[in-house]
């Protein structure tokens, strides 16, 4: 959950591109991050796979006019509206792009290439039908806001409850790492063109997650049996699904805003 992930990337710099506040190769230089590589196969007109300056072309061209995330997981498809093939591909990737204003949406599917010691990330994403209809569960960025409050509350006492503040030095690194980016600015949260509301919103989901990622141990360090961490799985299940939910109502708001102005 700390993680950017790959279509909200996607989503945001696609947004940024539509608006006119990015260039084309500033946007798929800011989509591929630290991968090595990103195409699309299947984009209607291409018969192979093709790069993101083209794909992202093509789908302006078929009629996008902004990109939405989702975030599904079982039992929970968030920001998905069918139909099932897509959502299978979705779910199992636990994360989708779909377009607004074509019927069409981006899963990703990620290889890892190349010797022990020297891998690469090339990542391949699959451009199908989708169903034009609300996406699943999405809140408003006021809502996420104060579900987010909610939430850290419940995320920190469920730390406390289940004496995970000794974790290990892997964990107090991670959340000295994410403090370190919050205060000195890091990297950017979204793209040009995003309300502030929901780059605070996207950043208090992050650091939510973090607390969850941290809670579940996660390679941590500390010493878990397996009844106590199918009881943090189990206590923290509600506040990752409200980090997920913000998230997307985050990475969502370029497209929700635009409409709202039309």
């Amino acid at each position: 959950m700390l993680s950017e992930p790959r279509s909200g990337r996607l989503a945001a710099w696609g947004n940024a591109l539509l608006a006119g506040l990015a260039s084309p190769d500033h946007v798929a230089l800011a989509i591929v991050g630290e991968d090595a590589a990103h195409r699309v196969e299947g984009v209607p007109g291409e018969a192979g796979p093709v790069g993101l300056t083209l794909a992202l072309g093509r789908l302006r061209a078929l009629g996008a006019t902004g990109f939405r995330v989702a975030l599904p997981a079982p039992g929970h498809p968030l920001g998905l509206s069918g139909p099932p093939e897509f959502n299978a591909r979705a779910l199992e990737a636990e994360e989708a792009v779909v377009c607004s204003g074509a019927a069409v949406g981006l899963v990703p599917e990620v290889y890892e290439v190349g010797p022990k010691g020297d891998v690469r990330v090339d990542v391949m994403w699959h451009c199908l039908a989708v169903r034009e209809a609300p996406p699943a569960d999405v809140p408003s960025l006021g809502e996420a806001e104060r579900e987010l409050a909610e939430a850290l509350r419940d995320a920190t006492a469920v730390l406390s409850r289940l004496d995970v503040a000794g974790s290990g030095p892997v964990a107090e690194a991670a959340i000295d790492a994410y403090r370190a980016r919050v205060e000195g600015g890091g990297a950017e949260v979204l793209a040009p063109g995003y309300p502030p509301r929901a780059v605070r919103v996207l950043e208090l989901a992050q650091r939510v997650g973090l607390l969850v990622s941290v809670a579940r141990g996660n390679g941590h360090g500390g010493a878990v049996s397996a009844s106590e961490m199918a009881a943090r799985v189990e206590a923290l299940r509600p506040v990752e699904r409200v980090a997920r939910r913000a998230q997307v109502a985050a990475y969502n708001a370029w497209v929700e805003e635009r409409e709202r102005g039309r």
